[in-house]
């Protein structure tokens, strides 16, 4: 198979592209300048953009010599209430906004990839459709993007994340889950206030909170398999406003990360138990209340050994991608399509969401060659 390759003068404008991209960062479901500039930029290399009911983000497609299927590749497009602390020249001009989480990276890297493919349309045996997604921080953007109908006659999905601590020119491919559910929790415990100096004559909502947080801890330990993967965090613990008086309640908040459905099922029944038995125990009340965020990012793994030799093709490394407790909202497109998400080392010195979070930028064309052989080689097996 031939290899797509990239031209140093496309790597140059690659990085020029993240580069104005990091300068000027939006905020989820306010990326309006940014989508002026991904739009401009597809234009300028004749990729036909599609319209969809969307206000921010950028849907475009290339569109193989040869009659195929459709598939999609997503790179995500917003950045994060950060205030920068690198002394990069390109370094964020709007206060308190920052790309720490490298989307730039992945917008200049997926432009480069639907260059390449525009360059080289003989070569795809079908359509790839370009999805620039809004709101990924806030897990809003890929259900907003689907319900547009941009996954209409989409086959399958392909994505990607930066990995810091992957050195560059590495892929991290991995079937089955990669990344965690992510879930939200809040409980109040609703007792007897009263005053410090006669606890008797009140049902103190801190003393059942306290055995309650410790309960909580049995429940990974206890009720979920030693096979599977599952995090339970209280972070907040908040009751009362003075020394001298014991409170009417007490308010926790806190995440769960699982891998499994069963595990996803098995904790907020759990946890909803033994906070009603604890409060019951001592005379008080617990009102329990479970959000869920997002579901795992599962990788399917009738594509593994496609993504494996699209990275030899290209000339990286693949590896055993290690699974992380973070969420990422590509998991709602998985549960309409098959898909498929990989980690792309960045060789970065600090991790996701640091102030003074950096990448090396050699990884731009890095992303951009492996998701163009991927695109070619997946519809080249299509059956």
């Amino acid at each position: 198979m031939t290899s797509i390759t990239i031209t140093d003068a496309l790597q140059q404008q690659l990085i020029a592209y993240r580069r104005e991209l990091h300068a000027y960062p939006e905020l989820s479901m306010q990326e309006f300048e940014t989508t002026k500039r991904i739009s401009n930029w597809l234009q300028q290399h004749d990729i036909t953009i599609l319209t969809y009911p969307l206000s921010v983000g950028v849907i475009a497609e290339v569109r193989g010599e040869q009659q195929g299927p459709t598939i999609a590749i997503r790179a995500d497009i917003d950045a994060l209430p950060i205030e920068e602390q690198t002394d990069e020249p390109f370094r964020s001009k709007n206060a308190g906004v920052m790309h720490a989480c490298g989307h730039d990276f992945h917008t200049s890297s997926i432009l480069g990839t639907a260059i390449l493919l525009q360059q080289q349309r003989h070569l795809l045996k079908g359509t790839v459709r370009f999805i620039f997604q809004p709101s990924e921080e806030t897990a809003q953007g890929a259900e907003y993007v689907a319900k547009a109908g941009v996954l209409e006659d989409v086959e399958a999905i392909f994505g990607m994340h930066n990995k810091p601590d992957l050195p560059v020119g590495t892929i991290g491919i991995k079937a089955g889950p990669l990344m965690a559910s992510v879930d939200r929790f809040e409980l109040d415990i609703i007792g007897t206030g009263g005053h410090a100096g006669i606890p008797e004559s009140t049902v103190d909502p801190i003393v059942i909170s306290s055995q309650i947080v410790t309960a909580f801890q049995s429940i990974v330990s206890r009720n979920i398999s030693s096979f599977d993967n599952s995090v339970l965090s209280v972070t907040k613990l908040q009751a009362g406003n003075t020394w001298n008086v014991i409170p009417e309640k007490a308010e926790l908040e806190g995440t769960v990360r699982t891998f499994q459905a069963t595990s996803r099922a098995t904790i907020p029944q759990r946890m909803k138990a033994l906070a009603e038995g604890i409060a019951a125990s001592y005379g008080a009340k617990a009102d329990f209340r479970w959000f869920p965020y997002l579901p795992t990012v599962y990788n399917d793994a009738r594509f593994t050994e496609v993504l494996q030799e699209a990275a030899r093709i290209s000339g990286h490394q693949a590896v055993e991608a290690d699974m992380v407790p973070a969420g990422e909202d590509f998991a709602f497109y998985q549960e309409r399509i098959p898909g498929y998400f990989v980690w792309v080392g960045v060789d970065g010195p600090f991790g996701w969401h640091h102030p003074q979070y950096r990448l090396n930028e050699d990884a731009i064309p890095v992303a951009a060659t492996y998701f163009a052989n991927l695109a070619v080689s997946v519809l080249d097996q299509w059956q």
